[in-house]
């Protein structure tokens, strides 16, 4: 390096953004993801003893995937090589593992090769990288923000471990806004302070992600003029301006969460579509997981769906995948459609009256199970009268045979109770049309052969 690019570089070092400038160069400083990052974790003794396999780190933007190379590099013995793969191709790769096999051969030291946007690359550039990986050449480390076991090759993924980093908590990040601030290499020599309730906005808002929550503390500390007593006060109509975005009274530990949350809730089961959507955008807008939305629409689809429309809880179901692959801002979409669809669905509550008086039997009523119904397969089960005089129902016409399932001391209990609505009206018809079978013919049904 000469004399030239050492000043540029401090020259940028010093005009670099505050996300950059921030960025923790040691173990100890990183925050979050104790459950990778945590002292006794496999992930960080690997590092702390210079002891790396290929690894592949995958999670949301702002979670510290490229922050972890980082530190990699400044920890290792090894020689660390960094590539993007948005702005690199085959060559670069190619050019990287010549320079590997130089430093393995030549001077006996190891070589990691950070590929950050790793899924950027097409399956030929992977190939690429498979037989070095597999032979030592180069201890490959990968960030991406999509899932690696669709968008990596399957071979590189097995012959690397996968860390999943998860969006920092909110305390995490109010931590990150405090170094921003406080620290020297923050804005200490600025004298900005800011408010709990900005500083809690902000950390909500940020959505688990760190450059969010920086981007918007450089803003403001660079736009908010000085006040009389030499300070930069940043309160929370300042951080409004400043991620536009209006701060919404929803704290999601208080009541506010709970009311929404409820409010929600009994939209869809009140079938209301518009107000669902209004409420889950309430919560979506003020920062709610939306794993935790998701997770809400499930239960309102079979507590209050349930069989009158059992595609509801494919729908909740299937907007829960679209969440955990898809993540935000898109999966708003996928949770709308669902939403939507619990609400206009035709309501019944007959599955979860159906479950809690079968719990409330369960608790209070000794029964003695059938000797039929008992299982007859295991040695000595035949003899003690197990699974004598149970009938297949398969062999009967209608595929149904006359019996009473329920033990002796709750014959003729009825749990499950269709209503009339959607699909639990062919229900009910089905389950009478049995019953007055079962009535009428018991132990006269014919076999259909």
């Amino acid at each position: 390096m000469d004399i030239f690019e050492y000043e540029r570089n401090k020259i940028k070092e010093k005009q670099s953004p505050l996300a950059s400038r921030l960025r923790p160069k040691r173990l100890e400083d990183f925050i979050g993801q104790d459950h990778i990052m945590g002292k006794e974790k496999l992930l960080y003794r690997a590092i702390q003893a210079d002891k790396l396999s290929s690894l592949i780190f995958y999670g949301p933007p702002g979670t510290g995937k490229t922050t972890l190379a980082k530190i990699i590099a400044n920890t290792t013995k090894s020689d660390f090589i960094s590539i993007n793969a948005t702005t690199s191709g085959k060559q670069d790769v190619v050019v990287a593992i010549e320079k590997a096999k130089e430093n393995l051969g030549g001077y006996g030291k190891k070589t990691i090769l950070f590929i950050d946007e790793i899924h950027r690359f097409n399956k030929t550039q992977q190939d690429t990288l498979l037989p070095h990986v597999e032979d030592g050449t180069v201890i490959l480390i990968g960030a991406t923000t999509e899932n690696p076991y669709f968008e990596v090759n399957k071979a590189l993924i097995s012959r690397s471990l996968v860390f999943e980093l998860k969006a920092l908590e909110k305390k995490d990040i109010e931590c990150i806004i405090d170094r921003a601030l406080y620290s020297e290499e923050g804005y200490k020599a600025f004298k900005a302070d800011i408010t709990e309730d900005a500083k809690s906005f902000l950390a909500d808002i940020s959505s688990g992600d760190a450059r969010v929550a920086l981007n918007a503390i450089e803003l403001a500390v660079l736009t908010t003029q000085r006040a009389t007593d030499g300070y930069i006060h940043i309160d929370l109509d300042t951080m409004e301006e400043c991620v536009q975005k209006r701060a919404l009274n929803y704290d999601k530990d208080g009541d506010n969460h709970y009311d929404t949350i409820s409010a929600f809730i009994k939209s869809m089961r009140g079938s209301d579509p518009d107000a669902a959507v209004y409420y889950m955008a309430r919560m979506l807008y003020a920062g709610e997981d939306p794993k935790f939305i998701a997770r809400r629409i499930m239960i309102c689809a079979s507590e209050d769906v349930g069989n009158a429309d059992p595609n509801a809880l494919l729908v909740a179901n299937a907007a829960m995948n679209a969440v955990i692959n898809i993540g935000l801002p898109e999966c708003r979409i996928n949770l709308a459609q669902a939403a939507i669809y619990t609400a206009c669905a035709p309501k019944s509550n007959a599955v979860i009256t159906a479950i809690d008086e079968a719990f409330e039997d369960v608790k209070h009523q000794k029964v003695t199970l059938p000797n039929f119904l008992r299982d007859a397969h295991y040695p000595g089960a035949k003899e003690l009268g197990h699974g004598k005089g149970y009938i297949y129902p398969h062999d009967y016409e209608g595929n149904y045979y006359p019996t009473d399932y329920l033990p002796q001391e709750l014959k003729g209990r009825k749990y499950y109770r269709p209503t009339t609505n959607g699909k639990e009206k062919e229900i009910s018809e089905k389950l009478k049309t049995l019953e007055t079978i079962k009535n009428k013919n018991k132990g006269t049904s014919k076999k259909c052969y």
